[in-house]
Formats: C-alpha cells, sequence, structure tokens
C-alpha cells in the first residue's frame, strides 16, 4: 500500500469527507513538500479502497455536499491504517534521489559545468527552504495540526544537509580535488 493510502485513511479517521475534502487536508498539510502524493489519484485510490471494504461510502452524492461521493473508514480500514502506520515507522528505505546518479558520474562533466551545475542545485535547495517557509505559514494560518509541521522539518533538514554537501564538494571541485 503506498504512502498515498495511508494518507488517505488517516485523514479519514477523524470523519467520513468527499475526495475534495480529503485532498484539501492532505494539500493543507503540505504532503507535496514531504510525500509523493499524486493528488489526481486520490479519487482512484478512494474508489478502490471502496471496493477492498477499507472504505465505505456515506453518501453517494445526492443528498449533501454539492453531490459528491462520501467515504467513511470501515473497521478494516482502521486495521490496515494502524498495520501499515507501525511498518512505517519501523521501515527503513533508501531514499531514492536522482542527483544520487549525478554524483555517480560528476567526473563526467567539465569543471566549469559540474560548478555551475552545483551553484544551480544549491539555489534551487535556497528555494526549496523558501517554499517549506511558505508552507509552515500557510498551515498555521489554517490551523492545522501542530506535528505536521515536523514532516515539513524533516524536509527542510534532508535539504540542508544537501546544501551542506554541496558547498563542501563545491570547494573541493574549486580546489582540484574532486572529481
Amino acid at each position: 500500500m503506498s504512502s498515498t493510502r495511508v494518507l488517505i485513511l488517516g485523514v479519514l479517521l477523524d470523519g467520513p469527507l468527499h475526495g475534495y475534502e480529503v485532498r484539501r487536508k492532505l494539500e493543507l498539510w503540505g504532503t507535496a513538500n514531504w510525500a509523493n502524493v499524486a493528488f489526481g489519484s486520490i479519487y482512484h485510490a478512494l474508489a478502490a479502497m471502496a471496493k477492498e471494504g477499507l472504505l465505505e461510502v456515506v453518501d453517494a452524492g445526492t443528498r449533501s455536499r454539492g453531490g459528491r461521493t462520501v467515504y467513511g473508514i470501515t473497521p478494516a480500514g482502521r486495521e490496515e491504517f494502524d498495520r501499515r502506520l507501525r511498518e512505517h515507522w519501523s521501515e527503513i528505505m533508501p531514499i531514492v534521489d536522482p542527483f544520487l546518479v549525478a554524483v555517480t558520474f560528476m567526473d563526467r562533466l567539465p569543471r566549469a559545468d559540474l560548478l555551475a551545475a552545483a551553484a544551480e542545485r544549491a539555489g534551487r535547495l535556497r528555494e526549496g527552504f523558501a517554499q517549506i517557509e511558505r508552507a509552515l505559514r500557510a498551515k498555521h494560518a489554517a490551523n492545522a495540526p501542530r506535528h505536521i509541521d515536523e514532516c515539513l522539518r524533516l524536509t527542510a533538514a534532508e535539504y540542508q544537509a544537501q546544501l551542506d554537501w554541496v558547498e563542501r564538494a563545491t570547494a573541493l571541485i574549486e580546489d582540484g580535488d574532486l572529481p
């Protein structure tokens, strides 16, 4: 089960919602910054989880919420959420980042191009910090749960680790010690 499915089940623990409400909550939490959420797949995931018995249709869209289908979590969905949440706490996964492929072949770029690429990466990481700060402000303005901040802070720490590495590597490249 993907993280998106766990996020959807977790959001529905607070009560039934339609797909747009699920999406808005996940957007509010800033999941685009720290989870691989394909927002367009939320509706498909809701329907699939209903077929699997993890969710139930509480309102088929005929009575409330603008004719939208409202889903609630079932006892099986709560069990699935709990199981997967505990697995996510203990599961260590490698961070898959195309940047590691770029580092692997850094020796294939001319020095000037490598320095330009490192400078561009550093700039994009700094832009990422600004985006995280905006997400934190928006989240706080909407009174989203405080603990969600930690997902954004962890992402910022990962960006900082990469920025630190890029800055050290840039100095080594400039001194001719890397690659």
